[in-house]
């Protein structure tokens, strides 16, 4: 029973002492005045509702297709295209992104993204980036490199793991050590999507 009351009496507080986010926030009315007299040839600085767009309205019904952009530092891959469902390689893990996916910002780690439109499917090698998926139906992806996965080689993709792996080996500085580990997370990420 206490429990209870105190998990009540928690959420009432909570509601009645709820902090406004920093874009419902509204100029004080007696500040204003205040600046004015202090101030008169200056406007008042703004709060963050006067410079940001207001969020997207989440739709009442979700759409059939979700629209993704793909872009990289020196082209955009994807603009606007329609598809039934990318997975991305986030840092969590394989994540499935389809029409009315929640709201999410996702750190993305050398992996394969699959497109699907149908019954084709594109697969991209990433080595890194940020996905940012919108409530309205629509997924940003931008990623550092990536390259379609049928034109890889994996001949050289082998000749590079071992590379970096000899590097790793007989890296003596904290700088060396790191370079080659990346080599190496990406060269052995690029033989799993080759191999798997």
């Amino acid at each position: 029973m206490f429990r209870h009351t105190s998990r009540i009496l928690a959420r009432a507080n909570a509601i009645r002492w709820r902090r406004p986010f920093s874009t419902e926030l509204t100029a004080d009315a007696t500040f204003v005045e205040a600046w004015k007299k202090t101030i008169p040839n200056v406007d008042p600085p703004q709060t963050p509702s006067a410079y940001m767009a207001p969020r997207p309205a989440t739709p009442s019904s979700f759409p059939s297709k979700l629209t993704v952009n793909f872009a990289l530092p020196y082209s955009s891959e994807l603009a606007g295209k329609e598809v039934d469902m990318v997975i991305i390689p986030a840092n969590t893990g394989q994540m499935g992104v389809l029409p009315g996916h929640v709201a999410t910002v996702a750190e993305l780690k050398p992996g394969v993204m699959s497109v699907h439109e149908g019954n084709d499917v594109t697969k991209y090698f990433l080595s890194g980036g940020f996905a940012f998926i919108h409530a309205n139906s629509i997924a940003d992806i931008i990623a550092v490199e990536a390259v379609p996965l049928d034109h890889i080689d994996a001949n050289l993709v082998q000749k590079g793991l071992t590379e970096f792996t000899q590097k790793l080996n007989s890296a003596s500085t904290d700088i060396e050590k790191a370079e080659a580990q990346i080599g190496v997370d990406v060269h052995s990420a690029l033989n799993s999507a080759l191999t798997g």
